[in-house]
């Protein structure tokens, strides 16, 4: 380390000062000097090469776990404090999130269920789902995200957008999730205690499909912490840097690591139904997988 300190200042103080200060040889310097790199350090920078090729190709959304995650699928095996460390050392970092902005509207007087999901987020495949708005500002002005998310997969299997913040907006995520997983009985949908999902509008949807309602707790983000993750990665990933210019569609379901599912790409774990597999063949590209179907 006193080495390495002395050769990166050797063109601003004399080397033998640095040296007495240091307590070192001068000798013991430039034999150093003249070592050939060792394979340990030769594998970090050809780690950091790549960790730089990953952070620029994600945009700069992934920190450490997650380019950890990319660098073992791509076969180079190494320790996620090493990547760390070495993110440090070279002034990588994941973008940060935007100022929090509340979207839930719980002061109603509508019936709310009892949260039967009890923060179980390890399920299989359309056994649970968790549902959620947020918001996405643009220079249109405020886009509001409604989204489902499978808890097995943590894919995102339905989504609606609007300028409006409605109970039109939740059930047009809703029913692109039914339509694309087409589920059978005892699944269960949990959501916040918003006026939107207590709505008579969602509440008979969720009837019409057998689909079991669960809500959080009042004022408890971690009853419903999958998709507050989901919803967190998205901005920082997508909004943190630049505004988006309008408030056309974004979808965001691309292959990434989820570490909640031990690192695997969300849509590896669950295929989409044949009845949606089906329908999607039939339809203009323009639509498919991007407009959400209307009641």
């Amino acid at each position: 380390m006193k080495y390495r300190f002395l050769d990166e200042h050797r063109r601003q103080w004399p080397v033998r000062l640095m040296c007495q200060v240091l307590q070192v040889s001068p000798g013991g310097y430039y034999t150093w000097r003249e070592r050939p790199t060792s394979a340990q350090q030769q594998r970090r920078e050809t780690l950091a090469v790549e960790i730089e090729t990953i952070h620029q190709e994600v945009k700069q959304r992934y920190g450490s776990p997650r380019i950890h995650a990319e660098l073992r699928a791509r076969g180079l095996g190494c320790c996620v404090n090493t990547v760390a460390k070495l993110m440090r050392q070279h002034g990588i970092a994941a973008k940060t999130k935007r100022k929090f902005r509340c979207t839930t509207d719980s002061n109603h007087d509508r019936p709310v269920a009892d949260s039967i999901l009890d923060r179980q987020f390890e399920r299989t495949a359309n056994q649970a789902w968790l549902a959620d708005i947020t918001y996405i500002p643009t220079r249109e002005g405020w886009l509001y995200l409604a989204a489902v998310e499978d808890l097995c997969s943590r894919q995102i299997v339905g989504w609606s957008m609007s300028e409006r913040i409605n109970s039109r907006l939740v059930i047009d995520a809703l029913e692109m999730a039914v339509t694309r997983r087409l589920p059978g009985e005892g699944l269960v949908a949990h959501s916040d205690r918003g006026s939107q999902y207590a709505s008579d509008h969602y509440q008979r949807l969720l009837e019409r499909h057998d689909i079991i309602c669960s809500m959080s707790r009042r004022g408890n983000c971690w009853d419903n912490a999958p998709m507050e993750s989901f919803f967190a990665s998205l901005k920082k990933e997508t909004t943190k840097t630049a505004c988006l210019h309008t408030r056309c569609r974004h979808p965001y379901n691309r292959p990434c690591p989820c570490l909640s599912v031990g690192a695997a790409r969300t849509g590896e774990l669950v295929p989409r139904s044949t009845e949606y597999q089906r329908r999607i063949r039939i339809m203009p590209r323009s639509q498919a997988d991007t407009t959400p179907p209307r009641a």
